[in-house]
């Protein structure tokens, strides 16, 4: 057990759900659970860092969250804002960088604006780096990498895995090691598709806004208990002190 608890990911990457569910639950409109969301979020950057986890990327808007009622869709917006009037100081204060991963193009001039001084703000912070995935998508993602890739001048035989990844939109970071979704539903919904190709997936009903230090640490207990083989092998030592190569899960 102690050798586990010092096996801390080095990337986390969150799918922040239940929001809506957890107002719902409580007959308060949605947007009211996306407000709790937020704090939920500053708790969870201020765990992340005290574990020494040193990146947490967090799905905060897909792509495809614009079908959502437009009520809801503004309210996210403007969410946004306030969140970074309230608590940007706070976070950069504690060593934490931000970063804005997804298609900018879409969402209104101050949102943008907000975005870019966060990201100037925090430039210099080196304890955390949270990346805030926003009007994002997986597939948009390996898209836009191949279309820079190609404007650059890249030929077809040229394109492979290691320079795609120079063009994706978590360039700067490594591979998350643990994917969390939270809200009980079970799938990976176009997040970090290319990324979380060996990421060890770990999901739980708790919603977003209950997602506590003591959930966090529950996470992070499972992913210290892991055997990460990446596809190889694992060699043991037999009672005879023979080495025993175990096949890998299928």
């Amino acid at each position: 057990m102690a050798d586990n608890a010092k096996r801390i990911p080095r990337h986390v990457a969150v799918v922040m759900d239940g929001n809506g569910r957890w107002a719902n639950k409580r007959l308060m409109p949605r947007i009211v659970g996306h407000k709790y969301g937020v704090d939920a979020l500053i708790g969870c950057i201020n765990t992340c860092a005290d574990r020494g986890i040193e990146y947490l990327t967090v799905f905060a808007f897909s792509s495809e969250n614009w079908k959502r009622p437009e009520d809801e869709v503004s309210g996210l917006m403007n969410l946004v804002l306030t969140a970074v009037a309230k608590y940007l100081a706070r976070l950069s204060d504690i060593g934490v960088r931000i970063q804005i991963i997804g298609d900018r193009a879409a969402v209104s001039e101050k949102v943008r604006a907000a975005w870019e001084h966060a990201e100037r703000v925090t430039a210099g912070n080196k304890r955390i780096t949270l990346s805030v995935a926003f009007n994002y998508g997986g597939r948009w993602d390996i898209v836009q990498a191949c279309q820079r890739a190609v404007a650059d001048g890249a030929r077809a035989e040229q394109i492979d895995e290691a320079l795609l990844s120079k063009y994706m939109a978590l360039a700067y970071a490594p591979d998350p090691d643990l994917f969390i979704r939270t809200g009980g539903e079970v799938r990976i919904s176009n997040f970090l598709l290319w990324q979380v190709a060996y990421s060890e997936l770990y999901f739980t009903d708790c919603l977003w806004p209950d997602f506590d230090a003591a959930e966090i640490d529950k996470a992070l207990a499972d992913y210290a208990a892991r055997d990460r083989r990446y596809g190889g092998v694992k060699t043991d030592i037999s009672a005879s002190g023979q080495k025993i190569t175990l096949a890998p899960d299928a």
